[in-house]
């Protein structure tokens, strides 16, 4: 994840040194730039981040390289070096952009509010269909999973030989 702030050619140049790292010691399979997206948190002040992917076989002595470069360098906000088995397919970019704009019916602010939650409270209960509200049946205790283990005998004390045995009932 490179900082949108660079100019485009310098967020080029990054992706071109670690691409080249990555082909000096090892074998690039397969390279996609996703482009500016929103990320989930900031990162130093940034909301978004230009994404670049590598998928790539190489020596764990270019990969501690490639972490330490990786991190030194001004411009990059994160990277991550993940080891997948080599037979997982390669999936294309996720989709960007807001998710909930995509879904059918378009975004939520285009159908309305919800209301708040008193409004949901009082429809599940009945209430704004000029229903009565009717109190709510107190829940039942959950059944154990499994039967409880029979307690172990606690040792008995030692009797007096001359005390009569307790009577079985």
């Amino acid at each position: 994840m490179i900082d949108p702030g660079l100019e485009e050619s310098a967020r080029d140049k990054l992706a071109q040194d670690a691409r080249g790292r990555i082909e000096s010691g090892g074998s690039l399979k397969h390279e996609d730039a996703w482009g500016l997206r929103k990320m989930a948190y900031e990162i130093r002040q940034r909301t978004e981040a230009d994404y670049r992917w590598y998928r790539f076989q190489a020596s764990p002595e270019l990969l501690e390289g490639l972490d330490h470069n990786l991190k030194i360098t001004d411009g990059v906000l994160r990277f991550r070096i993940f080891k997948v088995d080599p037979e997982t397919p390669v999936l294309g970019a996720p989709p960007s952009g807001n998710v909930l704009s995509s879904r059918p019916g378009g975004d939520r602010s285009e159908r309305g509010g919800r209301g708040g939650r008193d409004s949901r409270d009082s429809q599940s209960r009945g209430e704004s269909r000029g229903e009565p509200a009717e109190p709510a049946a107190p829940a039942e205790p959950a059944a154990p999973a499994e039967p409880a283990a029979p307690a172990e005998p606690a040792e008995e004390p030692a009797t007096d030989a001359s005390a009569p045995a307790p009577a079985a009932e």
